[in-house]
């Protein structure tokens, strides 16, 4: 007596890949999915905006780069920054009056002065946060 034959399997087609998300939540605003990413390969940069606070980077990318590779560019450049600034806090008092720039990004006279104000803020929150949990 012979083995019974099991039916065959219909092939099933490949797998469905989730695309990568193109929005993604502010550093600044702490909006959900406010900041969007456009890529430019063929100039070779990848721009970030936020649509509620305005604030915006640039970067170079490549042919493999994707839209979250800027975002993590940005947040890398903002640690740079608060990292650079809590650095000279450290040496300085007078850290308010500072200008920290973010990085290559596209700016305008008025966005500039928004952009500043809120990278000061967003040091003085680390700063406060760092005093608050500080070992006794």
């Amino acid at each position: 007596m012979g083995k019974r034959k099991k039916a065959a399997k219909k092939p099933q087609g490949p797998k469905k890949k989730e695309p990568l998300p193109t929005s993604f939540p502010c550093l600044f605003c702490n909006h959900e999915k406010s900041v969007t990413v456009k890529l430019e390969k063929k100039l070779g940069t990848g721009n970030l905006s936020c649509k509620v606070c305005g604030q915006s980077f640039q970067t170079g990318i490549n042919y493999l780069s994707a839209a979250v590779d800027v975002y993590s560019d940005w947040i890398d450049a903002c640690d740079a920054v608060a990292k650079e600034a809590g650095e000279s806090t450290s040496r300085d008092a007078d850290y308010g009056n500072r200008i920290v720039d973010v990085g290559p990004a596209t700016r305008r006279g008025s966005d500039r002065d928004l952009q500043q104000r809120m990278i000061n803020e967003a040091i003085d929150d680390d700063i406060d946060a760092e005093g608050e949990y500080a070992d006794d």
